[in-house]
């Protein structure tokens, strides 16, 4: 894809973070080395207790905005951020992640050449424990994305600020707000997505939705189709594919 020499148009970054002093400075440096430079960067941080701050001061000449104080969790955190952000198109790194180089310019190139648009995504590297990098790309399924997880990789999510001004991220979910944003968007327009076939974001598996026990996430996903407004029966059917999958095909495939 060939790259936007329009250095004009402002993009905000946030950076989520509550006692991330491991990879904080990795997460930094791959917003501030970034080859498209008109952005602003924005942290959040929840109030942290280990060296974060430390961090975040080290590097405030790279930071646009940050602010230190307690929060309801990550979603309450990320629309913080979005309030505060300014930019026309938005982009999410939490603070166990980085962007490739090139991240920024090639969903600012995809904006400009899709006015139509309004979420922009891609596809990650999943990087685990012991460091190996693997290839997440974005499934296209929409019967998967509706009926059994979310196929779209929201850290590789640039998304139009206009957008955001139509909802935000429900805080009262734990890990999977995120799914609920992006279906409640799809239930609304799929047309509005624009794909790019490209690795653009690095994404450590330590998040809290690989955490979470098995009927946690059955009834939080319950949840986030609902509040999107999916169709009750067939939000029952989704738990029951869930369920049956899970219980069942998993165990057979160990």
């Amino acid at each position: 894809m060939k790259k936007s020499t329009d250095n004009s148009i402002l993009v905000s970054i946030i950076t989520v973070v509550y006692n991330g002093e491991k990879y904080l400075q990795q997460t930094i440096d791959s917003v501030r080395n970034q080859s498209y430079s008109n952005i602003e960067y924005i942290i959040i941080d929840g109030g942290s207790t280990d060296g974060t701050i430390d961090i975040i001061k080290k590097n405030n000449i790279y930071i646009s905005k940050w602010i230190s104080e307690p929060d309801e969790g990550l979603y309450d955190a990320m629309n913080k951020g979005i309030e505060l952000s300014n930019g026309d198109l938005i982009g999410m790194i939490n603070s166990d992640d980085w962007y490739e180089l090139d991240a920024v310019e090639l969903m600012l190139n995809a904006y400009l050449q899709n006015p139509s648009k309004s979420i922009f995504h891609a596809d990650r590297y999943d990087i685990t424990e012991n460091g190996i990098r693997k290839l997440k790309k974005f499934h296209s399924s929409v019967f998967k994305f509706k009926y059994y997880a979310m196929t779209y990789n929201h850290p590789s999510m640039f998304i139009k600020r206009e957008e955001y001004q139509i909802h935000k991220y429900n805080t009262k979910l734990k890990a999977l707000s995120d799914y609920q944003f992006v279906l409640e968007a799809f239930l609304r327009d799929r047309e509005i997505f624009h794909y790019l076939e490209i690795p653009l974001v690095n994404y450590r598996l330590l998040g809290i939705s690989n955490q979470m026990h098995l009927f946690e996430a059955l009834i939080e996903g319950y949840k986030a189709r609902a509040n999107a407004k999916f169709n009750g029966l067939k939000n029952i059917l989704s738990f029951v594919i869930r369920l049956f999958y899970n219980v069942i095909i998993k165990r057979r495939l160990k």
